[in-house]
């Protein structure tokens, strides 16, 4: 597994303080991008949270999931949250160390009370005295929140004072790009309300741990609440590791209802993925599960095919210019700017999700843009299936032959690629086992590559030629 150390550098450490009119929550803020190219400490918002108790259990509950494994658990995981501002909101995002929660508190406008909320992405700093602080605010107390730093505050420091080394591994990025990709194919499965929200939640197992996911565990709809059913039919969301929703403890009694999303499924339906989202006044917060508890998201293969090809590279290039950290992506209107179909802008988007340029809302079926603090874009140049792929290209080990391709391995094995209504299949193990479930395999991937007319080299240089593959 690839893994870097990142440097996170912070003026001070955010810290929680009372004051004459109340208490002042200062969140400080690391290396980021903003509309005016990138800043050492961009400020966001300054102002007053109108929930300030609620508001701060959803900051914790972030915090809780960035600093979780919820497999393996005796392996230690911290990254600080990353904080968007999209100039009606403020955003923060974390990713569990094991990379199968993926949490979001979206701060609406109806929870801020201040100055215009700023453009841009960063990391916030959320250090232990804070947490203890913020679990201790009441829910009468006045709360002004700053997001950045505080420019009139007389200091004598010409230096960050804080500097955080973390480990952060290829997966955790793959992670946040397949998360979005995933959930971009989601609709709104239940709503309860939060009576029902609080009796099903309370319900849930909380042990956990390496081993404990058992199998997918499904849940359907049933007037205003859920059941649990031992298969998938029709309708049914899969609650994939139900301990992994412990965050949501932190908020439950504040919330108004409970959103549960997910894909269609049919009565064979493998494990998927799903969101699980609680309205709270002027908040939301979601928790993404992956599909198993022991699975992270980085192996689903979702952006694979986008990565695949020099036509979403070049349409991504052209959509990144129009974005300006908008809270809602709307694709028709990229469509009309761009001249490009709404396919390839999605297609687009998908692509610079890869290095967490755009996410995606499912309580609004609509991306939004953030630029992630981190060298995201080494994640397409080691995703291990498309590099394999690039190399089975580069080594002219596909041959075309209608609907069937063969794909000669390395070990000289020859693999069968069919395509069945813009599906491909594989005679691989790989295929066997997943069925397309986690995206195509590595032959697929080559075959789709060669029928689109790229050649690819294994260090990610593309040279498009006619009639196949010199």
């Amino acid at each position: 597994m690839t893994r870097s150390l990142q440097a996170v550098a912070y003026r001070r450490p955010s810290v929680l303080e009372s004051a004459a009119d109340g208490q002042r929550l200062g969140l400080e803020t690391s290396r980021g991008a903003t509309p005016s190219g990138v800043q050492d400490h961009p400020q966001f918002f300054a102002g007053f949270l109108t929930a300030p108790q609620i508001a701060a259990a959803g900051l914790l509950a972030v915090a809780d999931v960035a600093a979780a494994r919820y497999y393996q658990r005796q392996l230690r995981a911290s990254l600080d949250p990353v904080v968007t501002g999209n100039g009606d909101r403020l955003r923060f995002e974390s990713f569990s160390g094991c990379g199968g929660v993926y949490a979001r508190l979206d701060v609406l406008e109806a929870g801020l009370d201040g100055d215009a909320v700023g453009h841009g992405t960063t990391n916030v700093d959320v250090n232990n005295p804070l947490r203890e602080a913020l679990s201790r605010i009441g829910s009468t107390d006045p709360l002004h929140l700053r997001v950045g730093p505080d420019e009139l505050a007389v200091t004598t420091l010409d230096g960050p004072v804080v500097e955080k080394k973390v480990p952060l591994p290829d997966r955790w990025l793959r992670g946040f790009a397949e998360a979005q990709v995933i959930a971009a194919g989601f609709d709104l499965r239940a709503e309860l309300p939060a009576a029902e929200a609080v009796r099903f939640l309370r319900s849930l197992p909380r042990g956990g741990g390496r081993g404990a996911s058992g199998g997918a565990r499904w849940v359907v709809p049933a007037g205003r609440g859920l059941r649990p059913s031992t298969r998938a039919v029709p309708g049914a969301v899969c609650l994939p590791g139900p301990e992994r929703l412990i965050a949501l403890q932190r908020v439950l009694r504040h919330a108004t209802a409970l959103r549960v999303y997910g894909p269609a499924v049919t009565g064979d339906a493998a494990a998927t993925a799903a969101a699980w989202e609680a309205v709270l006044p002027g908040m939301r917060l979601t928790l993404t599960l992956s599909p198993d508890a022991s699975r992270g998201f980085s192996g689903e293969g979702g952006v694979l095919d986008a990565l695949a090809t020099d036509e979403a590279a070049e349409d991504a290039e052209l959509i990144s210019v129009l974005l300006a950290w908008e809270p809602r992506v709307d694709v028709s209107d990229l469509a009309a700017a761009s001249g490009l179909s709404a396919e390839r802008v999605r297609a687009a988007l998908v692509r610079l999700g890869t290095s967490g340029r755009v996410g995606y809302d499912v309580a609004e079926a609509a991306y939004f843009h953030r630029e992630l603090p981190y060298d995201a874009e080494r994640v397409e140049r080691h995703n291990p299936r498309l590099r394999s792929a690039r190399a089975l290209v580069a080594a002219g080990a596909v041959a075309l032959d209608g609907a069937v391709a063969t794909v000669t391995a390395e070990d000289g094995h020859v693999h069968r690629v069919r395509e069945q209504a813009g599906v491909l299949s594989c005679s691989c193990l790989w295929w066997a086992k997943y069925r397309g479930g986690r995206g195509p395999c590595k032959h697929a991937l080559a075959v789709r590559m060669v029928r689109r007319g790229v050649a690819v080299g294994q260090v990610g240089q593309t040279e498009r030629v006619d009639g196949g593959v010199r």
